[in-house]
């Protein structure tokens, strides 16, 4: 199946603001796919159809894919390329406006494969990291840039809150990186598949809300010491600050980028006693 032929028998033109890079390599399509371990017994939410290069990939191996495509020029071109695929529902809406939890109901447990616009990838995935029940876990195509922030370790100048976001709720690796070539058309940047499995309990916290708050709290503002990033967030006195830290274990004068995710659950199990 020659994808470009079929975009250009239909007269389709990219469309920017959608950010519009389709895959077309299929060894790299089916590498994705075994990436995120679907198999017949999974369901598979894809944000993104494009021209349905990915979403024919997955229909060959899970029970059930249902893809949500922004763009309903595009309507001809998958009705081409899906062709047969008969366990695949294709929902031409946007995806970042439907409430999650509907969606959920209707798919039962999931998981999340999509290769995503660079535009959405953080917010996209911070909504299942925050808000989804049945998610199983999250295989993407994202910037090379991105991936790395959101598997970095603390201490690294990519460990940010996302990343510690992401921790709280599962586990991400960097499963392979892939150059910008394979991409019609071609973006400026490199990209990589990140995949993140959701672990249920996998960093124990009181209050996940609290945890978020201190998170956030301490990424405010990098070049400030974690002290005095709470002092400003939380309206601490030093005094109080202080008391915190020490009973969380974490000593005095540290920034926010070197404490692990247990540390930030540990400090956040403190404040949730305030």
């Amino acid at each position: 199946m020659e994808i470009r032929e079929i975009l250009n028998r239909h007269g389709f033109g990219f469309k920017k603001q959608y950010g519009q890079n389709f895959l077309t390599d299929s060894n790299l399509l089916r590498a994705i796919v075994s990436d995120a371990g679907v198999n017949e017994t999974t369901t598979v939410l894809e944000i993104g159809a494009g021209a349905g290069a990915l979403t024919r990939a997955l229909a060959e191996k899970a029970k059930r894919v249902v893809s949500y495509e922004i763009d309903r020029t595009l309507e001809p071109v998958l009705a081409e390329t899906l062709a047969g695929c008969k366990n695949v529902e294709v929902v031409f809406r946007d995806f970042a406006r439907e409430p999650l939890a509907a969606i959920e109901e209707k798919l039962g447990e999931y998981v999340v494969v999509a290769n995503l616009p660079y535009y959405i990838t953080t917010p996209l995935v911070m909504r299942f990291v925050e808000d989804a029940e049945k998610c199983r876990g999250i295989t993407v195509m994202v910037q090379e840039e991105v991936a790395v922030r959101f598997a970095a370790t603390a201490g690294t100048p990519e460990y940010g809150a996302v990343t510690a976001a992401i921790a709280l709720k599962g586990r991400c690796e960097i499963v392979r990186k892939v150059s910008r070539n394979l991409f019609t058309p071609r973006p400026n940047v490199d990209s990589a598949i990140a995949k993140v499995t959701f672990e249920e309990g996998r960093i124990p916290v009181k209050s996940t809300r609290i945890y978020r708050e201190v998170v956030r709290a301490a990424f405010a503002s990098r070049r400030k010491t974690l002290e005095n990033n709470l002092i400003t967030a939380f309206r601490l006195s030093r005094e109080e600050a202080r008391r915190v830290l020490a009973a969380a274990g974490i000593p005095e004068g540290v920034r926010g980028e070197t404490l692990t995710p247990q540390q930030f659950a540990a400090l956040a199990d403190v404040m949730e006693l305030q």
